[in-house]
């Protein structure tokens, strides 16, 4: 296939000078490059894994969509290699600039074994993968992955189609948000394509997240440092979350649906954490000032969480990548400071292992992150706080400090991340 080139690389995580690069195990290079006066039309606006991590999908600019099959071939775990099923890569012309891409249907990992679940997840199985591209002219274009045929084109967002998100109860049900300042949520079981619409964003939709347990969504809109929390049960406004007068850029929820995190941004960067049932602000990341290696105009792109929900993966101006463990206070692992980077999206596999990255120019990256097995303690807050809200757990009888663990409220206030430079000279 010649749309686009492979590279791989096995290289550790290596050291130079005060600097640790995050291991860079892969990279794909589109066959156009960007246009010698600076004219959009070549990012990768967005990448995205399938549920099971059979597939990803690589918006590559152009109005062009890759499909390919996991792993890709000299691109496998820990940078084994490993041969795909060429048959399976599928290109998708969407005829206009794709900003946004989900696939569906999704089931949230730790969704409760009732009779009701199990009934939906024999559904999922017997609905074909489907992944919804937004459009820049407004339309929502719906494929089946494995033969590659259009399905569904849906219309009503009068503008760009910034962001996408199938709701993660094994149904067909797709929220997207718009630069026309909407949110609308799709059914696509039903065959009248209308949508619900919530209004009431003040300007641009960056990012949108739904809740596992599919009661919220949460979205941010441009220059406005306010986060938008819905009701998905009832199509209602449930309140706005604000800590500064940073703008927010991105926000996601945790796999368990207690936290959600959002990336902001005025003069520099910060990511906050949220109680979405109470609206407190927990703790949040911000960015080193404290020494002189600082960049003053270091806007954040993305933010996502991974399946295991303890780590946090996020793009900022000065980076391609960093990833960041709940509870420390530097970052797990980061790619070498680039004072012009371009990186714009990022998405862990649902395995863990890897994590993807899309630059401005049209690339993506594979970076390697450590499989971790959670702890108990951790994987049983996760488990319980998939079932029952923050309010729940404050009512039960057990001790304070058993509650602070369940409500993630044991981390500190805030943490200045501090990067590399700075630890080394310590």
């Amino acid at each position: 296939m010649d749309s686009h080139n492979i590279c791989s690389s096995n290289r550790p995580t290596d050291i130079q000078g005060a600097e640790e690069t995050a291991p860079l195990i892969g990279e794909l290079k589109p066959i156009h490059p960007p246009s010698v006066d600076g004219r959009a039309g070549c990012e990768t606006w967005s990448v995205e894994f399938s549920p099971d991590g059979s597939y990803f999908a690589w918006s590559k600019g152009y109005g062009i969509v890759q499909l390919l099959r996991w792993p890709l071939q000299g691109i496998g775990w820990h940078g084994t290699a490993q041969l795909p099923d060429r048959g399976k890569e599928k290109t998708l012309d969407c005829g206009q600039t794709v900003w946004g891409l989900a696939f569906g249907p999704r089931t949230s990992k730790f969704a409760r074994r009732t009779d009701d679940f199990k009934l939906r997840e024999l559904n999922e199985i017997a609905q074909p993968l489907l992944l919804a591209t937004g459009l820049s002219n407004g339309a929502i274009k719906v494929w089946e992955v494995e033969t590659g045929h259009l399905c569904f084109n849906l219309s009503g967002h009068q503008s760009v189609v910034r962001d996408l998100v199938f709701t993660p109860n094994g149904s067909l049900t797709l929220v997207s948000g718009s630069r026309d300042t909407t949110l609308r949520i799709w059914d696509l079981n039903k065959s009248d394509k209308t949508a619900q619409v919530l209004s009431g964003h003040t300007n641009w939709v960056y990012s949108v997240s739904v809740s596992p347990d599919c009661s919220m969504i949460a979205s941010v809109c441009r220059g406005n440092p306010k986060v938008f929390l819905w009701s998905l049960r009832s199509y209602t406004f449930i309140r706005n979350l604000k800590s500064s007068d940073t703008f927010q850029v991105s926000c996601d929820f945790s796999p368990d649906g207690a936290l959600l995190v959002t990336a902001a941004y005025f003069d520099n960067w910060e990511t906050s954490l949220w109680d979405p049932y109470t609206g407190e602000h927990l703790f949040k990341l911000q960015e080193c000032v404290q020494c002189n290696c600082t960049i003053m105009d270091n806007p954040i792109k993305a933010v996502r969480f991974s399946s295991e929900g303890l780590h946090l993966a996020f793009i900022t101006e000065d980076r391609e990548l960093r990833v960041w463990e709940l509870g420390e206070d530097e970052p797990l692992i980061e790619s070498k400071l680039r004072h012009f980077s371009c990186g714009l999206c990022c998405t862990f596999h649902p395995q863990g292992g890897v994590i993807a990255t899309g630059t401005r120019d049209g690339h993506v990256k594979f970076w390697s992150v450590p499989q971790v097995v959670p702890s108990l303690l951790h994987f049983c807050r996760m488990a319980l706080r998939f079932s029952i809200s923050t309010h729940q757990v404050m009512a039960l009888p057990i001790p304070t400090k058993i509650k602070d663990i369940l409500t993630y409220r044991n981390y500190q206030d805030s943490y200045d991340l501090l990067c590399s430079h700075h630890r080394w000279r310590q």
